[in-house]
């Protein structure tokens, strides 16, 4: 019998796309498994909104969140790193603090659940005699990308980044090249290695949670759970326990109801497409000015989530999420065209609130890069997508929503172009989603998968006795714990 709740720790590395699912999996847990939560975020120096998003996010009080006070980073790290090298070493370098914060608790945590870049906290786990868990905060056939890895063949990898070939991923859709992530372009470089490393760690822990469900992702999902496929490679069972996206808050969030909400709330019904490229996206300045123009081409009613532009670094703003600047004019933009849209368009600096955005009825479409949160939070509110990947696994999932979902068309540049997607292109695709007769058909598509998300949450759900299983697994984990410090 145990004689104690789980008490699960939850830890997240910096950036939204992981945090708010983290702390909706942690709210999950606490509300319908009874368990004992405590979320510990790991910040940058720059990441000044954090903790407001935190106190919007939740509004539990039992839900407790600890905030790792920043570390800098900076010095150790060569010039121009990697979004993947300073994530890494903000863990490495958090793992004293997180270690210190544990010690402090009155109630020590039975179980660690880490985000993919934080599995460098699992030796410490385990010397706490702590289960260990990975939550994958994106697709299962990301998920299975990063568990068949340690397994793939040398001659396999080279094939891919040299010769373009796809890459292989047993019982799953192979991975164009094109669709490849950053590291498969460099095999054995240091991006890669460093993935190898964080990989073996996924394998090595008690079980991996995926922030998916089995109707979205068939395919991938039996290949991650199967034994005879790809589950023969994990030390513990795999858990779909999604869709897990941040609910639409009723009151103000960070200051900007009056502006974007007040302004949705004046638009007819299905008429504004948002364009938003994440917390972390960013683009050159041919191509802002290519989007702005296209957006005005399109003679449609748009809300833009604008940044600086940025030479060559399309994650430029992973680290600098910071509040609404000057008065709101940016002046990186064309020449007059604040002025010739204002009528039909409105732009939020750096950062709006996405959820209920996507949730109005105003909204129809959403311009993204494809980052595994915003395609759920767009999924669960019906709203078709113009994809737009930028780093990361984000052309692995626009790939997914075009090609197999049926969900969204994708923004390419044209070959003679370099890389620069044109506005014609822009305003077409924006028609396509909002006023064709394409887009009524993936309004309706999308539709069918609101149903399927919420099918897979209910208490005979696939996603929620997944969960009711791995919540057993640390009960077991537990009991066994408290017998052997009985025995010694």
């Amino acid at each position: 019998m145990v004689t104690a709740r789980p008490h699960a720790a939850l830890v997240a590395s910096p950036g939204m796309g992981h945090l708010i699912p983290m702390v909706e999996l942690g709210k999950r847990l606490l509300i319908h498994h009874g368990f004992h939560v405590t979320i510990f975020v790991v910040t940058t120096d720059t990441s000044t909104i954090t903790s407001q998003i935190l106190q919007q996010t939740s509004k539990l009080s039992s839900l407790n969140i600890v905030v790792i006070p920043p570390v800098d980073v900076t010095t150790k790290l060569g010039p121009n790193p990697s979004l993947v090298a300073r994530v890494g070493l903000t863990m490495i370098e958090s793992l004293p603090l997180l270690r210190s914060s544990i010690l402090s608790m009155k109630l020590p945590p039975s179980t660690l659940i880490v985000d993919i870049f934080s599995t460098v906290a699992f030796p410490m786990a385990r010397e706490f005699r702590m289960s260990t868990y990975v939550f994958f905060a994106t697709s299962a056939w990301f998920s299975a990308l990063s568990i068949y890895l340690p397994v793939i063949d040398k001659q396999m990898e080279e094939r891919h980044a040299i010769n373009r070939e796809p890459l292989f991923i047993p019982g799953c859709e192979p991975v164009r090249f094109e669709d490849t992530i950053e590291p498969f372009l460099s095999p054995g470089g240091p991006e890669y290695e460093g993935y190898l490393r964080a990989a073996l760690d996924m394998l090595s822990a008690d079980g991996i949670l995926m922030n998916t469900w089995q109707d979205l992702e068939p395919a991938s999902t039996k290949a991650v759970k199967e034994p005879g496929i790809l589950g023969r490679f994990t030390r513990g069972p795999v858990y779909p326990v999604g869709p897990l996206v941040r609910t639409i808050e009723p009151k103000p969030y960070l200051g900007q109801r009056n502006m974007v909400l007040n302004w949705l709330d004046g638009q007819p019904a299905e008429s504004v497409m948002y364009v938003s490229f994440g917390s972390g996206g960013t683009m050159s300045e041919a191509q802002m000015t290519e989007l702005a123009c296209g957006l005005e081409l399109s003679q449609q009613r748009f809300v833009w989530v604008v940044r600086p532009p940025m030479e060559g670094n399309t994650s430029g703003s992973f680290f600098n999420v910071t509040g609404v600047p000057g008065d709101g004019t940016p002046d990186y933009l064309p020449e007059g065209f604040v002025g010739r849209t204002k009528e039909v368009g409105l732009l939020v600096p750096m950062w709006a609130p996405q959820a209920e955005i996507l949730g109005h009825p105003a909204t129809v479409g959403f311009v993204t890069h494809c980052g595994w949160n915003s395609v759920l939070e767009s999924i669960l509110n019906g709203v078709p997508m113009v994809a737009w990947p930028l780093y990361a696994e984000q052309k692995m999932n626009a790939f997914m929503l075009t090609e197999e979902l049926g969900v969204a068309v994708r923004a390419k540049a044209a070959e003679e172009d370099e890389g620069v997607v044109r506005r014609e292109k822009i305003a077409e695709l924006v028609r396509r989603v909002m006023v064709d007769k394409e887009g009524i058909g993936m309004r309706t598509k999308v539709k069918e998968l609101i149903h399927l998300g919420k099918k897979a949450l209910s208490k005979s759900g696939s996603s929620h006795e997944a969960l009711c299983q791995m919540t057993k697994d640390c009960e077991f984990h537990l009991q066994g714990s408290e017998g052997k410090a009985r025995g010694a």
